[in-house]
Formats: structure tokens, sequence, C-alpha cells
């Protein structure tokens, strides 16, 4: 789909990204600078205050002594920047390894960097391969705990099916139990899980996004429990602690473990280190997930700008089969089900047609947004069943077979390596 201008839509979507980040960006900076900038000018203003007032009293007539003092003030500024002096050792073993922890999960507090010039060299190598396998884990972590949380949606709507089936035929059980010896049985449908897997029922993105949130609260809140009495700060500072490590921006003002001596060291420092790993695959993989909604409105912002209020299809809306009729009976009859919302095209094309008396509603765009979260699962869960001997896996409409390495964040790289693998084969 070409829009105005011959425009691609890619290339809209991105262009569009860019102007809402642009706008974002100077609504933030707004923003910070009316919060933030009074602040800052009673605080330069109260340091030269103090400034002023030590040199009138103390420094009076002597060039000399105030050469001394600010060198003083340079050798301290740099050495408590750098912690050498009021925090623990940077550089001992437990100092390195949590540098090292920094790099690998790109939080990079800024309070620990190396000083010599082999140092620098060495972050530059152990940076990039750091880094790498780090983004790996992440990635890793968010197909798990998306299959992990999939899974849990899908075994609860398997529960409603079956309490909603049992209800509908329980007058017929009762009928043919007079009539039949043989047991009667549900449905076929809820007799064999293995075919109520993610063809016929698609999880909500939004259900999976609220999962991963509250799960994300409760790690940041529990984390700043901790480190609001240990570290001395009260309890919003250790939360906003917490959400800046999470989300790897790392800016620095607060750092965990810096100080000589804590109560329990070792084992306050294991619980640091869980809360941070933990912490940051989850905002991680919430980010990814929350990704998925932010690009969805861009297409919905596309379509209007596009096409307006015309009664015409949003192509990037997909057919969606949730009933219990649906499900049930699609098994029983060979003839083919027409959804409610959507026809097939006569010329056996995969993108499904809407009826033209249809206009785009908010409920077309938040059902659109089911999609993608779960072309992401069924790929998850057919390799699964691939690893445990199930057979082959499943072709997407197109005709291409999907592959293990294929999903989530990782997907256009392996795509590419394994399209070209292919190719030469």
């Amino acid at each position: 789909m070409c829009l105005c201008g011959g425009l691609a839509e890619d290339n809209a979507r991105i262009i569009l990204l860019a102007v809402v980040l642009a706008a974002y960006m100077l609504a933030g900076a707004a923003l910070f600078q009316r919060l933030e900038s009074d602040l800052e000018i009673r605080q330069a203003t109260e340091f030269w205050r103090v400034y002023h007032a030590f040199r009138r009293h103390h420094l009076r007539g002597s060039p000399l002594a105030l050469q001394r003092l600010h060198e003083l003030l340079y050798a301290y500024s740099n050495a408590s920047a750098t912690g050498i002096i009021n925090k623990r050792r940077r550089w001992d073993f437990p100092g390195s390894f949590h540098f090292v922890g920094t790099i690998v999960s790109t939080i990079g507090y800024g309070s620990t960097a190396p000083q010599t010039t082999a140092g620098k060299a060495a972050v530059i190598l152990y940076g990039f391969f750091g880094c790498s396998g780090g983004i790996l884990f992440f990635n890793l972590f968010l197909e798990r705990i998306i299959t992990f949380l999939a899974w849990i949606l899908r075994s609860w709507h398997v529960r409603r099916l079956r309490r909603r089936l049992r209800r509908t035929t329980l007058a017929s059980r009762r009928v043919s139990k007079s009539s039949n010896t043989q047991r009667p049985s549900l449905p076929d449908i809820l007799d064999d899980d293995d075919h109520v897997d993610l063809d016929q029922w698609k999880p909500s993105v939004y259900w999976i996004m609220l999962y991963l949130s509250t799960i994300s609260c409760i790690i940041a809140c529990c984390a700043a429990a901790l480190y609001a009495p240990l570290e001395d700060w009260n309890y919003f500072d250790a939360l906003y602690f917490a959400f800046v490590s999470f989300t790897t921006i790392g800016f620095g003002d607060f750092v965990s473990t810096q100080k000589p001596s804590y109560p329990h060291v070792h084992w306050y420092r294991f619980a640091n280190f869980i809360f941070l790993v933990v912490g940051c695959c989850c905002i991680y993989s919430l980010l990814n997930v929350t990704s998925i909604v932010i690009k969805q409105g861009l297409n919905y912002v596309i379509h209007k700008l596009q096409y307006g209020n015309q009664d015409v299809a949003a192509p990037y809306l997909p057919r969606r089969q949730s009933s219990v009729s649906s499900i049930y009976y699609s098994r029983k009859r060979s003839t083919k089900l027409v959804g409610r919302d959507s026809i097939r095209a006569k010329d056996n094309s995969e993108m499904p047609r809407r009826m033209s008396g249809e206009l785009i509603s908010m409920k077309d765009f938040l059902s659109a947004n089911k999609v993608s979260l779960a072309v992401m699962q069924k790929q998850l869960y057919d390799a699964a069943q691939k690893q445990r001997g199930g057979g082959s896996l499943v072709a997407t409409p197109n005709h291409q077979v999907l592959r293990p390495g294929a999903v989530g964040p990782l997907a256009i790289a392996s795509e590419k390596f394994e399209s070209k693998s292919t190719i030469n084969r």
C-alpha cells in the first residue's frame, strides 16, 4: 500500500514516529526546564554565597591561600566524582563485578569508570561482546516470559470454554443418558487439548502488557523497600533509582552498594544483583510489548490520514475467530466459516476484505493489536512442538516456514541470515 505522493507505509510510519518523538522530546525539554531550572539556580547561588563568605572571613588579602583553596576544591570534586573518598573501593573484586554488570546490562551509571588507557581500551572490546550477550539474554527472556504468559492466558481461556460448553450441553446430556448406555462426553474440542492451540485463540497484547506492568511494579516496589533503609534514601528516591536502573537509563545520581559498609553486605550485594537482572529483563519485555501498541497506533493514524472517514477497509486489520461456535463447528463440518466482520477474497488472496459498509472504529484498532503478539506466540508454540518431536512446523499463510529463531526482536536479523542460507542451498 502506498500513501499520498507514493510514500510507502513503512516509510510513512518511521517518518511519523520521528515527528512524534521530536514533539515528545520538545515537550519533555519544556517540562523538565520548568521543573528543574529554578532549583539549579538556587543551588548555584547558595554555593557562591558560601564560597564568598569563606573568602571574606578566612582568605582576605591572601592570593596564595586562595589558590590553595581552589586546588583543594578541584581535588575534592574529582575525588568525590570518582568515589575515592566517603565511599567503598571501586576496583576491588565486588566493585569490579558491579562495574562489568553496568556494562553488560548497558546501564552505565558513570559512578565508576576506568582511568588508565589500558582500562579504557579493555572497555571497548569487553563492552562490545558484553553488550551483545546482554541484549541476547534480554531477547531470550522476552521470548520465554511472553510464552509463559500466553500459556497462562490460554489455560484460562480453555477453562472458560469448558464451563461454557458444559452449560450449553447439559440438557442434551440428560436426554442422551436415558437413551444411550455409553458415557456422554464433551465435544472433542475439549477432550483433545492439542487442537485447542493458538490457531483458534489469540491473547490480547493489552493483557500481556498489563501483566508485565504488574510484575515490573511489584519488583520495583520490593527493590525500593530494600534500597531505602540500607542506602538511607527515602522510598520515592529508591523507587526512582529502581526505575532508572531497570530501564538501563542509569543517570548515576543514585547508585546502590556504594557506601563503605553495610549490614549483611554479601546478602545485600546478591539481592541487588538479582533485582537488577530480573528488573531489567521485565522492563525490557514490557518496553517491547508496549512498542507493539505504539506501532499499531501509528498504523491507525496513517490509515486515518490516508482514508479519513471513508468507508474503506483497514488492510492491516486481521481476521480473528474467538467464539465457541467457530472453534467447535469448524472441526465438525467441512464447510468454511466466514467471520462476522470479514470475508475471504475469491481470488485465494490471504488478505481478508472487510465489508464495504463498515467504518473503521477504535474497536478495530484495539483488536488489531492482538495479532503481532499472537504471531510471536504461534512461532514459539510450534518451535516447542518441533523440539518435542511433534512434527514439522506449520506454514504461515504466505507459505513461509516458521523458524524458532525468527521470533521477537531477533526476527529481522534471523530472517535475513536464514533466507540467504536457504537460497544458497
